[in-house]
């Protein structure tokens, strides 16, 4: 078991520290591309802070895993917005950008329920991947567009722009991909193998693993970005920047996963886990509106309920 764990904490850093050298490889050849600011952090800084639930979703899936590749989408999404928002603005509460509100979260509602509906007959198939996918490039390309006619791009949307887009020797960002790359596929391996092992040591399924273990460990860089920020009381990290990696978790990871290999879903999560992730998106909108601003008392309750949760799973 000690091995199981071992592979399951080693495979986790590297799947942070990869993520983070993928991003920082990607942005710096994206600027010598000559790419504006907010296209990178729209596309590139999305798709990079994705990539460690995208490489372990993408793994699960080609070992014949499924129950993972779902459970960690579904688990870090729950994360996102119960654990890692709820523990954020119990530290510091965090205010609401408009836009937030009016594309975030109605896109964020849009994938789910599309989630939901792909799901319902216990599998989701090739088409229904290319279909997530291709509506989260238009969604991209909307944003894009709206925040260049208006000509205000809220930097909330785009975390650690100015650092990332430093001027680095291109053969450095190359290096820095390389790097970042072969982090998130040892990482991906080790993790797999060690949450699979552990599964069968412990006689827990590979769905409780996958929803509580590997999504904790992919949400960790998440929570520790917005713990940090929060105790500085800087609004670096957003609801928004939370509600766009749901947005990619689904449409990116779930649609990218199901076009290389469709993905079973098991009656449970479609009964279950897919209504609770359901259940945080909808709660979060009266929280959001109310005084635009995420307080205290939502935290509390968001916590709460996550703990719920996960005690219910076992």
């Amino acid at each position: 078991m000690l091995i199981d764990i071992s592979l399951i904490v080693i495979g986790l850093i590297l799947l942070i520290a990869g993520g983070e050298f993928l991003v920082k490889g990607a942005v710096g050849i994206s600027v010598k591309a000559k790419l504006s600011k907010l296209v990178i952090g729209m596309t590139v800084v999305s798709f990079g802070t994705s990539s460690p639930e995208l490489l372990v979703s993408l793994q699960s899936a080609s070992e014949g895993l499924p129950e993972i590749a779902i459970g960690n989408v579904i688990g870090s999404n729950i994360a996102n917005l119960a654990l890692v928002l709820g523990v954020t603005v119990l530290i510091f509460p965090m205010p609401v950008a408009r836009n937030t509100i009016k594309y975030d979260w109605p896109m964020m509602m849009l994938a789910s329920l599309l989630f939901f509906v792909f799901a319902y007959d216990l599998m989701i198939q090739r088409w229904e991947g290319l279909i997530l996918f291709f509506l989260l490039v238009i969604f991209i390309i909307f944003i894009i567009m709206k925040s260049r006619k208006s000509q205000v791009v809220e930097m909330d949307e785009i975390p650690g722009i100015e650092d990332l887009t430093q001027k680095i020797s291109v053969w450095k960002n190359i290096l820095y991909l390389l790097i970042g790359l072969l982090g998130l596929y040892f990482g991906s391996n080790w993790l797999i193998s060690g949450a699979k092992s552990l599964a069968l040591e412990v006689g827990l399924s590979n769905h409780v693993i996958g929803i509580t273990i590997v999504a904790f460990g992919t949400s960790v860089p998440e929570l520790a970005t917005s713990v940090v920020a929060a105790y500085k009381k800087e609004t670096d990290i957003s609801v928004g920047n939370l509600i766009g990696s749901n947005i990619f978790n689904i449409m990116a990871v779930l649609g990218l996963t199901a076009i290389v290999k469709p993905i079973g879903v098991e009656e449970n999560v479609l009964s279950w886990d897919i209504l609770w992730m359901i259940g945080f998106a909808l709660l979060l909108l009266p929280m959001m509106v109310f005084k635009r601003k995420v307080g205290r008392f939502s935290g509390f309750i968001l916590l709460g309920l996550y703990i719920f949760y996960i005690i219910s799973l076992f």
